[in-house]
């Protein structure tokens, strides 16, 4: 819904900038998705001028030279390419400087070697109407009179600019898909003035109990159509709408077409009710009857297309057959034209649901079908009616024929609810004054009426289907009064406690902490995924997570079955940044993949994902420092996860369909499998368009921090008696994993040994094939006092004769 600051002004102002307002309504529950400019900038640099003298260009057959008069004294010459420039013409200028609708500045210009001070505007070039065909003549639309004086400010005379509200309305509030009900909710918010409803004043008022207007309207069912209404006019003359009228239908986004469906777009969007208007002339047989469709009949709509209608679609017929698409779109038909003189104007409440199934079946979706479709009230109708009404006498000469055609009536009488005071406080935890409460609902055109321990609180038509229980009208008290009130924090005396959050929940945050401080982006994909990733991943026959939970009413087929592992959106993620220029990439999700359980119920559990990518062409590093993404890389990730998390984990070589051969692994916590590590088979890189390698690591988060969450650590004192470091270096077989010797280290060096790690790998000619040299970073520590050279030699020996025991390692000089 796009609101004009400048219409909706017409109705209440309040005292904020459009960004304070656009704040405002957000923080009350009426969503603003962005703010427009619509219309031209630089409104001093747009005026009324007046045609001097007019000659054709001396180059150019279809330009004009024009002496232009654009204040006292003041003239300039425009060169103009209107076939419709003539002398006399009062018109409305742009002088350099002037900013149009599509931001172009305007500047003084050499056209065909002569010289033009400025433009002389077509309407589609001030953003107020479409045609561009020749230039906007003032005296012709606005009439003669003091105020056309050239050098008059055009913004005087024509609404050239103004913000747009677009606003984000949830389908319980379709009386806010109207100008008139933001501006309500706007002074509710904000308190500042509403103008009284357009629709008080009904000049058909008088003849409402009069329905002989000659044609007749019969509906099947009310269920279908709750309430029909029409008025008939007749001497309309067809033409275009005024400026203002058409500037305000194109800030709103509607394109002007001529009077009389500019006046049915124009009600609506300051109504939030649907109009539709027939040629009478083309009612055959003077009657009009309200009916589902029938099996095998069609209706071409006025978009031009013949559409195939079935049973459950509501048409409105003459004689002839269909005419109308009951609440979604009017027929070719008895559409009004050029010639129309007589026009019956339908307003109409359908029912919503039946209404959405029709748009979406039709694959038709039109502003009035997006209205109806939310449940509008049956009083709505005459309201419109009066606002069309008018603007029909106004604007097309039109004369009313006495009555107006009313099937169905108004809906049920209004509800009345009790608001407790002590429910409002027990719902809100805080009270509210009973007058501020009164205040709020009557700002919102709520009866109110004082109650022994509370408020009866009559519900207006435009409200009748949103608020229905007591605690609906709490709602509105508190989206506009209450909750900016309420405490940030949660309240002792009602929980018993401050809010927390438990062990492995801990334990998740910090992993994400470490992940992010490593460099990581997290990214949070789709747990609905496409069946053909099964394939991508090279998944075989019979392996267990083919065995996927599928869906039975799928939005499409690449969204049918639940992910069974992190992978594809994790590929996914990479894929779409690397197609819009992403280098090297390092990836984390921590999310939920599913299998097939043995019961009813699936089988899910949170895992944690890393995907790392190279760069195909990596600019931005040195060239003896690339990015890296192969096995060691993503399991020195791995290892810095589970070393926070402080699990006892290992790897051990494994195969995977979706890993490379010969560089994947098994990841355990103990003896349990609790995930995989490799780098991504070619073929599977290549199913996501990556020609460089990509690693990655997937664990089963459940399963490795449930043994470590409520755990208490203890912490040990590292500062009081510091280390002991020594070095040692060993030469081993090729074939003993770097992992195997750090386990008889710590093992042999236990409990004086408290740290073992590799930290430099040497290859070469005089260790002699196959064998290489680990050399060894060893830290000794003790509780009770700082150990000597002495204390740890025999700990040394003692590893030095476990590595050549359990290893065949032979301590290098």
């Amino acid at each position: 819904m796009r609101v004009p600051l400048e219409w909706l002004h017409e109705y209440t102002r309040p005292r904020l900038t459009t960004r304070e307002l656009a704040t405002r309504l957000a923080m009350t529950g009426t969503e603003v998705d962005r703010i427009h400019q619509h219309g031209v900038a630089a409104l001093d640099r747009f005026v009324v001028g007046r045609v001097l003298d007019a000659e054709r260009h001396p180059n150019a057959d279809r330009l004009s030279v024009c002496h232009v008069a654009v204040g006292e004294g003041d003239t300039a010459t425009i060169v103009c390419g209107a076939p419709n420039v003539a002398t006399g013409q009062t018109v409305a200028v742009a002088r350099p400087g002037a900013v149009m609708p599509d931001g172009t500045v305007l500047r003084a210009a050499k056209l065909r070697g002569v010289a033009s001070e400025g433009m002389i505007l077509a309407e589609d070039e001030l953003g107020i109407g479409t045609d561009h065909a020749g230039i906007m003549v003032l005296d012709e639309l606005l009439g003669d009179g003091d105020e056309l004086v050239p050098g008059t400010p055009l913004s005087d005379l024509l609404p050239l600019a103004t913000d747009v509200l677009e606003l984000e309305i949830t389908p319980n509030r379709p009386d806010c898909l109207g100008v008139y009900g933001v501006a309500r909710e706007v002074h509710a918010a904000t308190g500042a003035d509403l103008g009284r409803p357009p629709w008080r004043d009904d000049p058909g008022a008088p003849d409402l109990a009069r329905a002989q207007v000659g044609i007749d309207v019969t509906v099947a069912s009310r269920e279908i159509c709750p309430r029909f209404t029409a008025r008939l006019f007749e001497d309309v003359t067809i033409a275009e709408s005024p400026p203002w009228l058409k500037a305000r239908l194109m800030a709103a986004g509607q394109r002007p077409i001529n009077n009389v469906v500019d006046i049915t777009n124009y009600v609506m969007l300051l109504t939030a009710h649907p109009l539709h208007a027939f040629d009478a002339d083309h009612i055959a047989g003077g009657r009009l009857h309200v009916r589902r469709a029938r099996a095998g009949e069609t209706l071409t709509t006025l978009d031009g297309v013949t559409r195939a209608l079935d049973e459950d679609i509501v048409v409105i017929e003459d004689a002839d057959g269909p005419t109308s698409l009951a609440g979604v779109m009017g027929g070719r038909r008895s559409e009004v034209a050029d010639d129309t003189r007589r026009v019956f104007l339908e307003v109409a409440v359908w029912d919503g649901p039946n209404i959405n199934r029709t748009s979406t079946r039709l694959n038709l979706r039109s502003e009035a079908s997006s209205r109806f479709e939310k449940g509008l009230s049956p009083e709505g109708t005459l309201e419109a009616q009066a606002v069309a009404t008018r603007l029909m006498l106004e604007l097309t000469g039109a004369r009313l024929v006495p009555g107006t055609v009313d099937v169905g009536g108004p809906g049920p009488d209004p509800a009345v609810i009790r608001l407790r005071d002590a429910r409002v406080e027990a719902l809100l935890g805080m009270p509210v004054a009973r007058a501020r409460s009164h205040a709020i609902l009557a700002a919102l055109e709520f009866g109110v009426a004082e109650a022994g321990d509370g408020l009866d609180v009559t519900v207006p038509h435009f409200r009748r289907n949103d608020v229905t229980r007591e605690a609906d009208v709490i709602e509105e008290v508190a989206r506009l009064g209450a909750l900016e009130d309420l405490p940030a924090t949660i309240q002792e005396n009602r929980t018993g406690m401050p809010g927390r959050i438990h062990g492995p929940h801990r334990l998740r945050r910090r992993l994400q902490d470490e992940l992010v401080g490593l460099g990581l982006h997290e990214v949070v994909g789709w747990s609905l995924t496409d069946p053909t990733v099964l394939d991508r991943l090279l998944l075989p026959a019979g392996d267990p997570r083919r065995d996927v939970v599928v869906l039975e009413n799928p939005m499409s087929e690449a969204q049918s079955i639940l992910r069974p592992t992190l992978l594809p959106s994790l590929l996914d993620a990479a894929a779409l940044n690397r197609a819009r220029g992403a280098g090297a990439l390092a990836l984390f999700e921590i999310g939920t993949v599913y299998g097939r359980g043995a019961g009813p119920l699936a089988d899910e559990h949170q895992a944690l994902g890393v995907l790392m990518t190279g760069a195909s062409r990596p600019r931005t590093w040195r060239e003896e420092d690339p990015p890296r993404a192969d096995f060691f890389a993503a399991k020195g990730v791995l290892e810095a996860v589970l070393e926070t998390a402080r699990a006892d984990w290992r790897v051990e070589p494994d195969t995977q369909p979706f890993l490379h051969p010969g560089r994947a692994a098994r990841v355990l916590t103990g003896e349990d499998p609790v995930g995989f590590l490799g780098e991504l088979h070619p073929r599977v890189a290549a199913a996501w368009d990556f020609d460089q390698p990509l690693a990655a690591f997937a664990i089963d988060l459940d399963r490795v921090l449930a043994p470590l969450a409520d755990e208490v650590r203890a912490y040990r004192d590292l500062t009081s008696f510091p280390a002991l470091r020594q070095d040692i270096a060993v030469v081993v077989d090729e074939g003993v994993p770097a992992q195997r010797v750090l386990d008889v280290v710590r093992a042999a060096g236990a409990p004086v040994l408290a740290g073992a790690e590799v930290f430099d790998v040497y290859r070469g000619a005089q260790l002699g094939e196959g064998h290489v040299s680990l050399a060894l970073h060893l830290e000794f520590r003790a509780a009770e006092r700082t150990l000597t050279d002495e204390d740890v030699a025999p700990v040394r020996e003692r590893v030095v004769a476990a590595l050549r025991d359990q290893v065949g390692a032979q301590l290098r000089g």
